[in-house]
């Protein structure tokens, strides 16, 4: 298969797993509005998990079919586009002044289970162990997300102004959200298949690694939904929203998606040599210069997305001059 039909096929890949993201956590929110669910548990819990589901469905995928490079390296370089490049363009385009406790113990699980994982890597793989390890982080930051959702919803319930009224869904509601979760769904699977099948076609034909183009063109593309939420809030100057998102994909794509694979693996899942010496340390060390700099000053600063940046360039160099 020539280089251009597996490009057009890997684009067509990313139009369905972008798209259908879109319509599944649209749809997603609704179900579970309608069922009684307040909207701020919703978003903690829902759209936290369902944002990134083009990074969970690739990547096990790629783990069902034994590509594990692809698997870790998408999770992996999703996780530093997310914070390196993508939080960069927040920073640079909305300085702002935060709240440091809405984003400190969130700052911790994150740091804390990519360091994990940058021991993880210098051993040569992920264990079962580790896995169980990295999980319990993830429930711990649904049930933080839900502790503060509800502090949130009693806080509303006391002000009778803030009383939400549900009114009964119509027949035509009921059907374009049903709709849009099935095809949201389909989307996001085909895509996914597209992008692992052709993604490693495109590595072939072009002579370079899967872990590389996991972490540069599957990777950048998966977390294509975070920039377009960073690009709204920016645009409505929601910057709390944008890095708030942000740091919540990146635990989940740490401490869920790894797990999930490494069982679906059936067992200790191998980190490539790349994954190990580089991928990681450098998502380690975006988290840390992104985040802990801001929580200090409790200011968000234009150095701050520069700083990103920078380290987002210096990684595709690197990434390119020893891998490719």
């Amino acid at each position: 298969m020539s280089i251009a039909v597996s490009v057009l096929l890997f684009v067509v890949g990313l139009v369905l797993i972008i798209k259908g993201g879109d319509f599944f956590v649209d749809a997603a929110s609704w179900i579970a509005e309608v069922s009684g669910v307040p909207k701020i548990i919703v978003g903690a819990t829902v759209v936290s998990i369902a944002t990134t589901l083009p990074e969970i469905i690739v990547s096990c995928l790629a783990a069902a079919q034994g590509k594990v490079d692809m698997s870790v390296g998408n999770a992996v370089g999703s996780v530093t586009a997310n914070t390196a490049l993508i939080m960069a363009v927040s920073f640079i385009f909305m300085p702002a002044i935060i709240n440091r406790k809405d984003y400190a113990f969130k700052t911790f699980l994150l740091l804390l289970s990519t360091g994990f994982l940058v021991i993880a890597g210098i051993q040569g793989k992920l264990t079962l162990f580790g896995s169980a390890f990295l999980f319990i982080i993830f429930i711990i930051f649904i049930w933080d997300n839900v502790s503060s959702a509800n502090k949130v919803l009693k806080a509303q319930r006391s002000d009778s102004s803030q009383t939400e009224i549900r009114e009964k869904p119509t027949k035509k509601t009921v059907f374009i959200n049903s709709a849009k979760f099935l095809f949201g769904a389909a989307g996001i699977v085909g895509g996914a298949q597209l992008l692992v099948k052709y993604g490693s076609e495109l590595a072939s034909l072009i002579g370079i690694s899967e872990a590389v183009i996991s972490v540069t063109m599957i990777a950048v593309g998966t977390s294509l939904p975070e920039l377009v939420t960073t690009i709204t809030a920016v645009a409505k100057k929601q910057n709390e929203l944008s890095v708030g998102n942000i740091i919540g994909a990146n635990i989940i794509d740490m401490t869920l998606i790894l797990p999930i694979c490494s069982f679906i693996y059936s067992g200790s899942l191998p980190i490539s040599r790349q994954s190990a010496f580089l991928d990681l340390p450098v998502c380690f060390i975006a988290a840390a210069v992104g985040l802990v700099p801001v929580l200090a000053s409790k200011k968000i600063t234009r150095v701050n997305g520069a700083a990103l940046l920078a380290v987002y360039i210096a990684y595709m160099v690197l990434t390119f001059i020893f891998f490719v």
